[in-house]
């Protein structure tokens, strides 16, 4: 089984398929010991009704009880060797789904990785969430085919040819009745992969959605949307159980002539080899050995049609694995090196120009319109943007991240104490005093107070032991500690009261004093303290000026950010 620090290798991404292939391809010995054990093990079985027939044509009919000692010694022999290969092959096959299961996992992981801050724009949240949980669970699954499902194959020529040795009628109908039973099979299994890729695509649309809600709800709960958005996952969650239906509908079908078609095919060979013994074709040894080696088959057949199932829900879900790891992060085609001095980043397509060492703001209705300028300042969108007279896609990318920071206000946040939190597993001791500075800043020391051991107290994945403004100055807290040369901030303070949200406004203003910064917000309290705002409208400026200054000019923008007297009264 794959360790947990080894690699996983290179993912064959040309198709499902392939990539089931490739999973067998990483454990060639313990997947060819898996279709050893089982095709010994499957054979076995079919030897029992052998052994059964040379005790009762050998030993019971004649009464020679020494040779029907032996051959019952050798069928409790063979018993007790199988049950033995049961196990083994039941632990060699836990060993190949548990590898593909932690090799799908880490190769997820890695891609995830290696999209970086591209993720959330490649795909959603929810797609990768049902990847990890469900889809590998269901691509380990279906490696069973390489024990079992060759076994099967196996098992299946040895009966045929033990029953040739019988009767040829026999054979010919149990050699043309097997197929027979796996084609009939088979249009269900194609539409099961329809059904079940529909199925999944719902799913991780739906699960997207539980995650966003779950994130939002309080803010939902406030600006009394709750109840719509709670509509929506309603009308959502059933079409996905009406889909599930469907899924299971075809599944319950497939399960059921599994088992019943064997079954019946048992009867019809059962009732041919009692007339060919009635008529003395074949003795009654013979009739039993027939008997057992339907019976036999009747595990083949079922394990083909389980395998054909899995299979079918694994090239489902393998497509998804690969569609996720052929995404690929935005392109480092750059070469220059940033610029050596102050230098200005200018954004052509919405006009908005940053001045170095300066405080800008961009405002407008659509908080998605200033997000945008954002990604495209921080180049994580291809763009036109230029820094100084050099476009930014020509900047080598590393250097991009060591002087810019987009921080976002709903950047992740990992478990551990808060100091890790905000400074990651590198912070050292001696930088205290830059931390206790980013938190002033931040306004961010009743935080830090209120937990039980300060700043080695334990926060949760997301800090949801935090509520939604702790957070936020949390967040602020690690990006002000990074002391980026500019720093684009998305909605730094959307979630203070008003009171705080003045102090961080103007601490930020000081702490940032000749270096670059960018806030997108439509607070007044922050507005009031930029050297620059931009006021955007469907994306691009339509004025530019002071705060005040745009309050008189500009009535749309009066409108957007004006506030009641009270928090007007705090600008002052």
């Amino acid at each position: 089984m794959i360790d947990a620090y080894e690699e996983p290798g290179e993912p064959d991404r040309r198709g499902g398929g392939r990539y089931l292939w490739w999973l067998v391809r990483c454990q060639p010995g313990r997947s060819l010991a898996g279709a050893v054990l089982g095709s010994v093990w499957m054979v076995l079985l079919a030897a029992t009704p052998y052994l059964l027939s040379r005790a009762i044509d050998e030993g019971l009919e004649p009464g020679d009880y020494p040779a029907l000692t032996g051959w019952t010694a050798a069928l409790f022999a063979v018993g007790v060797f199988n049950a033995w290969l049961g196990v083994m092959r039941h632990r060699t096959m836990t060993r190949v789904r548990m590898d593909a299961n932690f090799r799908t996992v880490k190769v997820v992981v890695a891609q995830a990785v290696r999209l970086g801050a591209a993720l959330q724009r490649r795909v959603g949240s929810g797609e990768v969430v049902t990847i990890g949980v469900g889809d590998v669970q269901t691509i380990s699954q279906s490696l069973t085919v390489v024990g079992p499902g060759v076994g099967a194959v196996v098992a299946y020529l040895v009966v045929a040819g033990l029953l040739l040795s019988i009767s040829p009628l026999i054979a010919s109908v149990v050699l043309l009745g097997i197929p027979l039973i796996v084609v009939l099979v088979g249009p269900l299994l194609a539409r099961l992969q329809g059904a079940e890729a529909e199925y999944r695509e719902r799913q991780g649309v739906l699960t997207a959605r539980i995650a966003d809600l779950a994130g939002g709800l309080r803010v939902l709960n406030g600006l009394g949307g709750k109840g719509l958005f709670a509509d929506a996952f309603h009308r959502d969650s059933q079409h996905l159980r009406r889909q599930g239906y469907r899924v299971g509908a075809v599944t319950s079908w497939v399960q059921a002539l599994g088992v019943g078609l064997p079954t019946l095919f048992l009867a019809v060979v059962t009732w041919l080899a009692a007339r060919l013994a009635a008529q003395g074709a074949i003795s009654i040894g013979e009739l039993v050995s027939v008997y057992g080696y339907v019976a036999v088959l009747v595990g083949p057949v079922a394990f083909w049609v389980e395998c054909g199932y899995q299979i079918s829900r694994g090239l489902v879900a393998a497509r998804r694995v690969v569609h996720f790891l052929r995404l690929q992060p935005l392109a480092d085609t750059g070469t220059r090196d940033a610029p050596a001095g102050a230098a200005v980043l200018h954004d052509p397509e919405s006009s908005v120009r940053v001045a170095p060492g300066r405080l800008t703001a961009l405002a407008c209705a659509r908080p998605s319109d200033a997000t945008t300028v954002v990604d495209r300042l921080g180049r994580y969108v291809p763009s036109g943007t230029t820094w100084g007279d050099t476009p930014l896609d020509r900047i080598a990318l590393h250097q991009i991240r060591q002087h810019i920071l987009v921080a976002d206000h709903e950047a992740d946040l990992f478990a551990g104490t808060l100091r890790e939190a905000v400074g990651g597993g590198l912070f050292r001791a001696d930088e205290d005093a830059h931390l206790t500075q980013a938190i002033h800043t931040a306004a961010a020391e009743d935080i830090v107070q209120a937990l039980p051991k300060g700043l080695d107290s334990t926060i949760d994945a997301q800090a949801r032991n935090l509520s939604g403004g702790q957070r936020q100055r949390v967040r602020l807290v690690r990006a002000l500690l990074a002391g980026p040369e500019i720093l684009l901030a998305v909605e730094p303070t959307s979630a203070l009261d008003a009171h705080t949200e003045a102090r961080v406004a103007q601490r930020l203003k000081e702490a940032r004093q000749g270096r670059t910064t960018v806030v997108t917000t439509t607070s007044p309290l922050v507005l009031d303290h930029a050297d620059t705002v931009y006021y955007l409208v469907d994306g691009k400026v339509a004025a530019a000026g002071r705060h005040r200054e745009l309050l008189d000019s500009e009535p749309g923008y009066r409108a957007l950010v004006a506030r009641d007297a009270e928090a007007e009264e705090v600008v002052r």
